[in-house]
């Protein structure tokens, strides 16, 4: 059974395949995400890694959690299912309030 780890304070430098090889030497690795913002497309300093068995991702989790690479602290954990957030209503721009 896979295991989806996030991967938290990274380098805003970071590549999937740094990541890939980076985790790889602990298991192997079935997929790397690394969160871009959505307008400017740049790297969130934050990430997750699937790893393809649960040994592999505590092996990675042990090895690499407070690990520092490029100058910065990781943090490395079994990652959360996503919260569910009640929908945006966007602030109410561009519609007044009849009075």
């Amino acid at each position: 059974m896979s295991m989806k780890l996030f991967v938290g304070n990274l380098s805003f430098n970071a590549t999937d395949q740094q990541l890939r090889d980076l985790f790889g030497a602990h298991g192997t690795v079935q997929e790397v995400d690394i969160i871009k913002d959505k307008f400017s497309g740049r790297p969130r300093g934050f990430g997750f890694v699937t790893m393809e068995t649960k040994e592999g991702g505590e092996a990675a989790i042990k090895a690499l959690h407070k690990k520092e690479v490029d100058g910065r602290e990781l943090t490395v954990n079994e990652a959360r299912p996503r919260e569910e957030r009640p929908p945006r209503t966007g602030g109410g721009y561009g519609r007044r309030r009849e009075e």
